[in-house]
């Protein structure tokens, strides 16, 4: 027998992004029914690096990012946890002249939104990171960046959500979204029905179904990224890296063990992705070289997942354009994990208000509609 509710707000997906927006519209009083496919948090949001970074990211990103900065600062009043989160600092490297002085035009450009970047070279980089290999000529540091730990963080929003009195429904895929009058109908299956006054599309790299069954396709692609963590060593690393023009990235936690990203995996299905055995190889051996502690430490685990990318790399954020109550997040292309709490606090302002007060004009999913047209006419 199909089982029917009936809801304010259906949220697709129970990423960060879904998790921290049914948070914050339970506390604005709206009915929310949350519907995971698999489990909260367990696709992109559970398997990234798990840097939480304002660093790097687009001037357009940062006034979200900003924001997020400081969601993630209530972490523990907002989920009854802090997830690991530590804000060590977000150094990224210098591995030519070239690289650092990308790095302090980037400082010059994002002066005005308080990241208070430090570019840090010579003795002093040397001397404040004494482990770090000499392929690294300096860096900018980003003293109030950090991590957290990415398997913690998803299905925390979504239990307090749930604690808030949302109906957060795991193992439950959404086969059809359709518009009945005023109100959107979901179906799982022939077991639950939905029917809500708003959707939200935030379910990563399987988004663009959602999104084209209502006259908007979006060029997504899936990417899948390669990581590793090796056996606890001694501390050595007290900061997030990155590296200028992208490669490896790492980060050391607190019981030791080095957690490592940079290059591909590659897909089992639509659904699941593994690392490439080759690409671990070499994975490792461009972490030793920029961090060689590393060297001859045995990696205990690898992985990949599924993540979103548009082809500006900028997400789809905000209402849809032929659509009135359906609302998109999604593509975030590998970085959103930082902004996720913002973004969801966003969607739930732009169902309250029917705007937010984060800027989001450059993320309309109608950009990608206009290029099709612009193309159209051109052929």
């Amino acid at each position: 027998m199909i089982e029917h509710l009936d809801t304010d707000v259906a949220v697709v997906g129970g990423g960060i992004v879904g998790g921290s927006a049914a948070l914050f519209l339970r506390r604005m009083r709206f009915g929310v029914v949350l519907l995971e496919r698999d489990w909260c948090g367990s696709k992109a949001s559970g398997v990234n690096f798990g840097g939480v970074r304002r660093q790097g990211r687009p001037l357009e990103q940062l006034p979200l990012a900003q924001r997020a900065h400081t969601l993630w600062g209530r972490l523990p009043e907002l989920v009854g946890s802090d997830c690991e989160y530590l804000r060590s600092g977000h150094l990224k490297l210098a591995r030519s002249e070239a690289d650092l002085e990308s790095l302090i035009a980037y400082r010059d450009r994002a002066e005005g939104f308080g990241l208070g970047l430090e570019i840090i070279a010579g003795r002093a980089f040397r001397e404040r990171w004494p482990a770090l290999g000499a392929r690294a000529l300096g860096g900018s540091l980003c003293p109030e960046d950090g991590h957290a730990n990415p398997r913690l963080v998803s299905p925390a929003f979504a239990r307090a959500a749930a604690a808030l009195g949302a109906v957060v429904r795991e193992q439950t895929p959404v086969d059809s979204v359709d518009r009945d009058g005023a109100r959107f109908v979901l179906r799982s299956g022939d077991r639950l029905e939905v029917r809500a006054r708003y959707v939200l599309n935030v379910s990563g790299a399987w988004s663009g179904r959602l999104a084209a069954a209502f006259g908007e396709p979006v060029p997504l692609e899936s990417g899948h990224p390669c990581m590793a963590v090796t056996e606890p060593l001694p501390a050595f690393l007290d900061v997030n890296i990155g590296v200028e023009g992208g490669g490896v990235y790492g980060r050391q936690v607190a019981r030791g063990n080095v957690v490592v990203g940079g290059g591909r995996g590659f897909a089992l299905d639509a659904d699941r992705a593994r690392p490439q055995r080759d690409a671990v190889v070499t994975l490792m051996a461009d972490a030793a070289e920029l961090f060689p502690p590393l060297g001859g430490a045995h990696v205990i685990r690898c992985w990949s997942g599924v993540e979103g990318y548009t082809p500006d790399r900028n997400p789809v954020i905000g209402p849809s354009a032929t659509t009135s109550g359906l609302f998109h997040a999604f593509g975030f292309s590998g970085a959103g994990f930082q902004i996720g709490p913002a973004v969801g606090e966003a969607l739930a302002e732009l169902v309250r208000d029917g705007r937010s007060s984060a800027p989001l004009d450059a993320f309309r999913i109608d950009r990608f509609l206009q290029q099709e047209d612009r193309g159209g006419a051109a052929a």
